[in-house]
C-alpha cells in the first residue's frame, strides 16, 4: 500500500494559478486516493477560495483541504497546514508553480528509498506573461552568472545539495526538529535545511523531480522580491551564520564595492576611473553570459533584459542583505 501523502500549499490571492496547480495535482502517476491536498490561505480577499471549492466541486476524487492562515504569510501557512495534515509524508508546493505529472510519485519513492530526509527537484523557470520584462526575468532567472551555484535553477545532475526549492519530508522530521521559522518571511526553506543538516540529515537534488515556476512579471516586482530574499537571508544567517554560501556573499560584496569607490571619488578622482572600469566589465560579462542564453532560443533582444535582470537581483539582494545585517525585523 502507499503511504498517505499531503500536499501542502500555503496561498494568498493566487485566484489565477491555484486551480492549475490543483489541477496537475489531479493528474499525478501518484493515485489519488493515497494522496489529499492541504491549502493553507491567507485570508485571500480574491477568488482563490471560490476556485478552490469549485475544483473540489467537479474533482471529488482528490481530497481538497481548506485551512486559515491568519497571519497570512508563507512560514505560518506552511505550519498550519503541516499540522493539519494527516499523512506520513509532506510535500510541499507552491501556488504558482505546477508540478509535473510524476512529481508526487518521484518523491515519495526517493523518500522511501531513504535517499535523505529531504527530497527535491528543480524549478523550469516559465514567464508569468509574454511581455519583454517577464521573458527577460525567467530566462536570468536560470543563468548561473545570475544565481550562482543554485543548482535547483539549471543543473542535470543529482547529487546532495544544501537546498532545494518546496521540498518533501516524512511527517516525524517535524517532530524531532521543528516547524518552519515563523520569524522569517523569506528563506525560511532554506534555515529548516539548514536545520536538517545539523541535524545530520541530507537534502537530495533529483532533476528528474520538474516543476514550472512563474517567475515575476517586472522589473519593479522582482526588485521587490530580491530585496526580501536578501533582507530575510541575513536574517537567516544571524541564526546560522556557518550556512553562508559564497554565491551569497557576493551580491553584498559588489554592492559594497560600489559605494565604496563612489565615496572614494569624492576624494581621489581616479575612483570614479575605477569604478567606471569595474562597472563596465562586470555588464561586459553578464552581456556575454546574456547574449549565450538569449540566442539558444532565438530571441537576441532578451540579451539586454537579461543583463538588466541581473544587476536588478544582485543590487537588490546585496542591498537588502547589508540592510538586514544590521537591522531587526519588526516582528514578534
Amino acid at each position: 500500500m502507499n503511504p498517505l501523502v499531503s500536499v501542502v500549499i500555503p496561498c494568498r490571492n493566487e485566484e489565477k494559478t491555484i486551480s492549475l496547480v490543483l489541477d496537475a495535482l489531479r493528474q499525478q502517476t501518484f493515485p489519488s486516493e493515497a494522496m489529499e491536498v492541504v491549502i493553507a490561505d491567507g485570508l485571500s480577499t480574491d477568488g482563490t477560495r471560490k476556485a478552490i471549492h469549485a475544483f473540489s466541486e467537479k474533482h471529488p476524487q482528490l481530497t481538497v483541504r481548506l485551512v486559515d492562515n491568519p497571519q497570512r504569510v508563507i512560514p505560518t501557512g506552511l505550519n498550519v497546514a503541516i499540522k493539519a495534515a494527516k499523512g506520513d509524508l509532506i510535500v510541499r508546493m507552491d501556488a504558482h508553480s505546477i508540478p509535473n505529472a510524476d512529481y508526487v510519485e518521484r518523491c515519495v519513492n526517493a523518500l522511501n528509498e531513504g535517499k535523505a530526509e529531504n527530497v527535491g527537484g528543480i524549478w523550469k523557470i516559465s514567464p508569468r506573461n509574454d511581455s519583454w520584462q517577464a521573458r527577460s526575468i525567467a530566462a536570468a532567472a536560470a543563468n548561473p552568472f545570475a544565481v550562482g551555484d543554485a543548482h535547483y535553477r539549471f543543473t542535470d545532475i543529482a547529487g546532495y545539495v544544501d537546498t532545494v526549492p518546496y521540498g518533501s519530508y516524512k511527517r516525524e522530521l517535524f517532530d524531532r526538529i521543528g516547524f518552519f521559522d515563523e520569524k522569517l518571511l523569506a528563506n525560511e526553506d532554506y534555515e529548516l535545511n539548514a536545520r536538517i543538516l545539523q541535524d545530520g540529515g541530507r537534502i537530495w537534488l533529483d532533476p528528474k523531480i520538474q516543476c514550472t515556476y512563474f517567475a515575476r512579471p517586472t522589473f519593479g516586482a522582482l526588485a521587490k522580491q530580491y530585496w526580501g530574499y536578501g533582507y530575510w537571508k541575513a536574517q537567516m544567517l544571524k541564526r546560522h551564520p556557518g550556512t553562508l554560501r559564497w554565491r551569497q556573499a557576493l551580491p553584498p560584496l559588489f554592492v559594497i564595492g560600489l559605494l565604496a569607490l563612489i565615496l572614494i571619488g569624492f576624494f581621489w578622482r581616479p575612483g570614479w576611473v575605477v569604478l567606471a572600469i569595474v562597472f563596465a566589465l562586470y555588464l561586459l560579462v553578464q552581456l556575454i553570459a546574456a547574449i549565450r542564453i538569449s540566442l539558444k532560443d532565438n530571441q537576441l533582444m532578451l540579451s539586454i533584459g537579461i543583463v538588466v535582470t541581473t544587476l536588478i537581483m544582485h543590487l537588490s539582494w546585496g542591498s537588502a542583505f547589508i540592510v538586514g545585517l544590521f537591522s531587526q525585523p519588526d516582528r514578534k
